[in-house]
């Protein structure tokens, strides 16, 4: 085995070091300014150990944008199905679900500075990076909060044609508001005003989907 090989495969701890820096400096400093040797000195290793493990400044970048999208996707699946494979009372458990939601985007600080990054040098960003990106979840989250919403419908409570259409409208009168008002929680909101925007939203989802007479109405 090579020495670059040992490196890379026997010290992952460097590898998650470099990982945590680069989503630092890449969020704050963006693509074009970041560079290697500023990743290097926050990760307290060498610019040679960065490209032990990643070829280049883009490969490390898509490395980051995709691992953290993977992270925040498998996240907030776990909580659309906290919520949504059991419904209660429809209205409180979008709510719930459009709440906890919201607060994924607090708990990946660094991960949502990267998509600020992101959404603000697209132009200049490679394409392939983009396309990647986009396809582990960031703007695909509708694709798979879509299955939920079918199912709600199968139980008489929606009306719906075309879930994943369905899915975008929740998401953008819930989630894209909250995430365009706090720059995805760089300035974030007063919770009450949170929860009134999510209810607001919800309630205009519902006035367009929920059935007329639920079942078990009168």
């Amino acid at each position: 085995m090579t020495g670059r090989q040992t490196e890379s495969y026997g010290r992952p701890d460097k590898r998650q070091a470099i990982m945590r820096a680069a989503r630092r400096v890449f969020g704050r400093d963006g693509y074009a300014r970041a560079g290697v040797d500023t990743i290097a000195a926050e990760a307290g290793v060498s610019k040679r150990t960065i490209y032990n493990h990643f070829t280049d400044k883009q490969h490390l970048f898509e490395t980051v944008a995709l691992e953290g999208a993977h992270e925040v996707t498998a996240a907030i699946a776990q909580i659309m199905d906290r919520h949504l494979h059991k419904i209660v009372d429809l209205e409180e458990d979008l709510i719930a679900f459009s709440l906890d939601r919201v607060a994924a985007v607090t708990a990946f600080p660094d991960h949502f500075a990267l998509v600020r990054t992101i959404e603000a040098e697209a132009a200049h960003i490679p394409p392939a990076i983009l396309r990647a990106w986009i396809d582990a979840g960031p703007q695909t989250g509708h694709l798979r909060l879509a299955p939920y919403l079918r199912r709600i419908a199968g139980q008489g409570l929606l009306e719906i044609g075309d879930a994943d259409r369905a899915a975008a409208h929740l998401t953008l009168l819930t989630i894209t508001d909250i995430n365009q008002q706090t720059f995805y929680g760089a300035v974030p909101l007063p919770e009450e005003k949170v929860r009134a925007i999510i209810t607001g939203g919800v309630r205009a989802f519902l006035r367009i989907y929920a059935t007329a007479s639920p079942p078990g109405s009168l």
